[in-house]
């Protein structure tokens, strides 16, 4: 590191952005703490007291990756004016947010065997972000009569999983051939929960 007068917050900045970096480019298991302290210029021993391992410092990235994915579909809701109207917008919002730069080193943390279990948990917990947007267009739809009343929880767990694996296809589909496929499946889960069981329409683009 050069020499300067040292700043906290910049230095943890610094290491964040180009461990990310490295995450991204190599994978969480081929990136070390020693790329990071080469790439950025702050030593070993600046990185473990920032961020105390590897584990936490990727943790840390993640959750930042999650907070910016809920602050674009915030920005994005509201534009919508009605709950079916945002249950099509998320979908496309996960549609076209799913595949992060960090989503592989993030599977490999999960991963591998000498993660330990806080860390991984804190990785799968990352899930509850979503499901918490899920809920709320649901519970927003009932509230206005869009939707029937019902086990909002049941409903929340099962769109969160259909659209989770929908975005396994995104690992080897163009984007926007998948957008068709996506918009059906939540006109099939409208079907379920909406008065009358009648069909919705979108014009939602991604």
């Amino acid at each position: 590191m050069n020499k300067r007068r040292y700043d906290s917050e910049y230095a943890k900045h610094e290491i964040m952005e180009k461990a990310a970096m490295l995450f991204s480019q190599k994978g969480y298991n081929q990136t070390s703490v020693g790329d990071i302290s080469k790439a950025s210029g702050y030593s070993k021993g600046h990185i473990y007291y920032h961020f105390q391992n590897k584990e936490k410092l990727f943790v840390r990235l993640a959750k930042n990756t999650m907070i910016e994915w809920h602050s674009k579909w915030l920005q994005l809701e509201s534009t919508y004016s009605s709950a079916t109207e945002k249950i099509y917008g998320i979908a496309l919002h996960v549609l076209y947010n799913y595949q992060t730069p960090l989503l592989k080193a993030g599977h490999e943390l999960a991963a591998n065997p000498n993660s330990s279990q806080e860390s991984v948990k804190e990785i799968h917990n990352l899930a509850v972000v979503p499901m918490g947007s899920y809920r709320a267009i649901l519970q927003e739809g009932i509230d206005r009569g869009e939707f029937i009343a019902g086990d909002i929880e049941t409903w929340t767990v099962l769109l969160g999983t259909w659209l989770g694996g929908l975005c396994q296809l995104t690992n080897h589909q163009d984007l926007s051939m998948l957008e068709p496929l996506f918009k059906e499946a939540i006109e099939i889960f409208l079907k379920s929960i909406t008065k009358g069981g009648t069909e919705n329409e979108s014009g939602v683009s991604g």
